[in-house]
């Protein structure tokens, strides 16, 4: 299985002119190999491209992307994860959901599709990214 970020998702969702074409390539390859999943975190991000619930269940079954539960194990290594990047003078508020999907893909020991591969990197070393090639 590969956990999704929201980041590849709304790439391809939303076609963006830079991202939307290397997007959908990587997520298309890992689809040909591996199970691909999201978790709550990842829905509520990525929700906002369509109008309603009926619209989004679609493009989960048309795209194959199972929905999964996040343990409770990953919240809690998230809310420690959160608590050391704030330590460390972090100051965005909004960065608990990337926590979340990190955790999640640590705890699940499964690989995350990405384009925003950084804090990942820094807070969930153990997690093997999946990214584009000129991501940082």
């Amino acid at each position: 299985m590969i956990l999704l970020d929201s980041s590849v998702l709304i790439d391809v969702i939303e076609a963006k002119p830079v991202w939307g074409e290397i997007s959908a390539r990587l997520l298309h390859e890992s689809a040909q190999r591996h199970r691909l999943a999201i978790n709550i975190v990842v829905l509520a991000e990525v929700c906002r491209s369509f109008a309603d619930v009926d619209g989004f269940n679609a493009f989960l079954t048309d795209t194959a992307i199972d929905f999964i539960d996040i343990p409770r194990e990953a919240g809690f290594l998230a809310a420690q994860a959160h608590h050391q990047y704030r330590q460390r003078g972090g100051q965005r508020g909004s960065t608990l959901p990337d926590f979340f999907i990190g955790a999640h893909a640590s705890v699940a020991r499964c690989p995350l599709l990405t384009r925003d591969p950084q804090r990942i990197r820094t807070y969930f070393p153990d997690v093997s990214l999946i990214c584009p090639d000129n991501t940082p």
